[in-house]
């Protein structure tokens, strides 16, 4: 992020109605929407994530790099009072809006009806937001119709509700030694999985040990499971051929975390080990430690079905309420 954006941001942040989240009103937001233009807190945006990021595409308004457009995007919006002034224009008698302390349930169904179901728009911009788009331009920034546009075409029907408890941070920052899928070299990339979430790296062309140092966030589901690694070489005119894969339990992290709390009132330690067997992918033991109040894990991976092929992550863990 460049330090005209990042001022641009910090200040449309400090606005009286950006202070508190969109949805639920709780202080000090660290979290955005970046196409549909609103500032979130932590628990919100794990609901915000689960609707996919066609309708809502959730940045950290600290730890992430912004793009010009998407910084541009959400400054045109104006923020919170502007967004909700559309939003949340007709709210019908019998529900309410959520406050800071309200159950997940209470939480995921009114931003599902807000953003997913548009329950909440003018009547006459949610016949609008099916056919003609020109005569919203006025009001709305063309990423905001965006949003509109895909949460209209999506497919309304509803999962069970997910409750997350955290999200994790994964740093991709090398691989080592990987597999030739190419004439002499590849075009590696790293795919993670944890439940239904999906995230990717930059495809870094003709490398056989690609840095990337690329931060990628999950949201945690209270029931979770392993963290799934896959790597793939890119191609242009066929499918894209794997490179191996791996899987990080990120158990004894959470649990280490949870054990210690609020990990800014302690100094540098650890604080817990996931341990290398026959049963993992791990080269090394990988330890949880505290670093400057944060709980973090580096793990080395050797890569499972593949010729050769090893994978460095840092892993950070960020609860609710942090």
């Amino acid at each position: 992020m460049n330090p005209a954006g990042k001022r641009k941001l910090k200040d449309l942040l400090l606005q009286k109605d950006n202070r508190v989240c969109a949805d639920c009103s709780a202080p000090d937001p660290k979290w955005a929407s970046a196409n549909i233009g609103v500032f979130i807190c932590l628990k919100c945006c794990g609901v915000h994530r689960s609707l996919g990021s066609h309708i809502s595409k959730v940045l950290s308004v600290t730890l992430d790099e912004w793009s010009d457009d998407e910084i541009d995007s959400i400054v045109e919006v104006g923020g919170n009072a502007s967004a909700n002034s559309i939003y949340e224009a007709y709210i019908p008698g019998g529900v309410s809006k959520p406050g800071p302390n309200a159950s997940q349930e209470e939480r995921a169904n009114f931003i599902r009806s807000k953003y997913e179901g548009q329950d909440f728009l003018k009547p006459s911009l949610r016949i609008l937001s099916h056919s003609s788009k020109a005569s919203l331009q006025t009001s709305f920034s063309t990423n905001i119709m965006g949003s509109f546009r895909s949460s209209s075409s999506a497919s309304h029907k509803l999962e069970g509700m997910v409750e997350f408890i955290g999200i994790i941070k994964v740093k991709v920052i090398k691989g080592t030694n990987l597999a030739v899928r190419d004439i002499l070299s590849s075009d590696p990339y790293v795919v993670l999985q944890l439940g239904k979430q999906k995230v990717q790296t930059t495809v870094v062309k003709s490398s056989l040990h690609p840095v990337w140092n690329q931060e990628l966030m999950l949201s945690v589901p209270q029931n979770y499971g392993a963290l799934k690694v896959e790597v793939y070489d890119y191609d242009t005119f066929s499918a894209d051929d794997i490179m191996g894969q791996a899987e990080v339990d990120i158990q004894p992290m959470i649990n280490s975390a949870t054990a210690y709390g609020d990990a800014g009132m302690f100094g540098n330690m650890q604080i817990g080990k996931w341990l290398k067997s026959n049963d993992n992918a791990l080269i090394d033991d990988s330890t949880v430690n505290i670093i400057n109040g944060k709980v973090k894990q580096e793990i080395s991976l050797k890569l499972q079905n593949v010729e050769s092929g090893e994978l460095d992550l840092e892993l950070e863990w960020m609860p609710l309420g942090q």
